[in-house]
């Protein structure tokens, strides 16, 4: 018994161990150091040193073997953690953690990785006890961060070099007030580690044909929701719904062009509209405002694999209420569960002014 037992053992370790390899994977660690962005003179008593902290990845390489991969001239995509020391006692600490793609340029001797994510801060703003901190008023954060690096692996049997620059942003998208943000401009050099001693060759399978596939035109309903707070600190939280319908064509393999429009019922809007008529009376603001907005929009979506990054362009034909002005964008991420149907997270915002983070749920006919 003890025989077959081992020769089921050995066979099934014959199977795993002994499939074509597919992927590859590897680890970086990058210390950075640079300075904050003065983006909005509110955040200039916040500026002190110069934030300094270090980024840990697991990457994963592709080599082709599915299409999407060779379309994107064979990205990573991983996991990262980030330290950052904000240098600055009212700011404190944060640690984030992010899903990345990594894609490359100049016979993959540059590198730009995206990673998005959540961010954990030691010391949000509090009206008592860090009332200065006006930049993070949650604990919880979104954030984004951007890398550039020149890169080179294995120069060292399995380590590497890279080296670069990166930008980190960190904001609670107007979930809760005050949200004047950071972004950090850093330099960056670290080390690689490959975990693999041999690596497939690069497929190349694409037909020469492959550029030139079109869709017909498709139909989009899309549900979007959340909770934001004005800029008002202490105004309060309240629930937002969007509606949206758009039309999409699909030129090629990897863009989609989109127009349509949003129907919005900003619940904080009707609190802040009160809020001016009551506070301000010289501004003329009666209190009976519409809070709903129409807005028309225009958009592009970048397909990769099953996830596809969404940017859009809006501009308000119904606009009874001045609100950051009448236009505005929305960038974010969808994955497609199944053919039609999909799920997103997306911001949306006035310039360089966030209003929400919204989830979303919706169907591509």
């Amino acid at each position: 018994m003890k025989f077959y037992l081992t020769c089921f053992l050995c066979f099934c370790f014959t199977i795993v161990f002994s499939q074509d390899k597919t992927h590859t994977s590897y680890f970086d660690l990058n210390y950075f150091k640079g300075n904050i962005a003065l983006h909005n003179d509110d955040i200039l008593h916040l500026i002190q040193g110069h934030p300094e902290g270090f980024i840990f990845s697991w990457n994963k390489k592709t080599f082709g073997f599915s299409e999407w991969e060779q379309r994107y001239n064979y990205p990573d995509y991983g996991v990262s953690f980030a330290y950052q020391n904000l240098k600055n006692e009212v700011l404190g600490n944060n640690y984030s953690i992010y899903a990345h793609y990594n894609f490359y340029f100049f016979n993959r001797n540059l590198m730009m990785r995206v990673g998005q994510g959540l961010a954990l801060t030691t010391n949000p703003y509090d009206k008592v006890e860090n009332f200065r901190n006006n930049a993070f008023g949650s604990k919880v954060m979104s954030s984004t961060y951007v890398m550039l690096n020149y890169k080179k692996e294995r120069l060292f049997d399995r380590f590497g070099l890279q080296a670069g620059f990166s930008l980190i942003h960190y904001s609670n998208a107007n979930v809760k007030a005050p949200n004047t943000s950071i972004n950090s401009i850093t330099y960056n050099i670290g080390l690689t580690y490959n975990l693999d001693d041999v690596e497939p060759e690069y497929q190349q399978t694409l037909e020469e044909h492959d550029r030139k596939f079109t869709e017909p035109i498709k139909y989009n309903l899309v549900f979007r929701t959340g909770i934001n707070e004005s800029d008002i600190v202490g105004s309060g939280q309240f629930a937002f719904y969007t509606l949206s319908a758009y039309a999409d064509k699909r030129i090629n393999r990897k863009s989609t062009l989109q127009v349509g429009a949003d129907f919005f019922f900003s619940n904080f809007l009707k609190e802040y509209i009160h809020y001016r008529s009551v506070s301000f009376p010289e501004e003329n603001v009666s209190g009976d405002e519409d809070y709903k907005r129409v807005s028309l929009i225009a958009g592009h979506e970048l397909f990769v694999n099953k996830t596809s990054l969404l940017t859009q362009f809006g501009y308000y034909i119904y606009y009874p209420f001045d609100f950051e002005g009448r236009t505005f964008v929305r960038v974010g991420l969808k994955r497609y569960f199944v053919k039609k149907w999909f799920g997103a997270l997306t911001l949306k915002s006035h310039a360089f002014k966030a209003e929400a983070v919204e989830f979303g749920i919706g169907v591509r006919l």
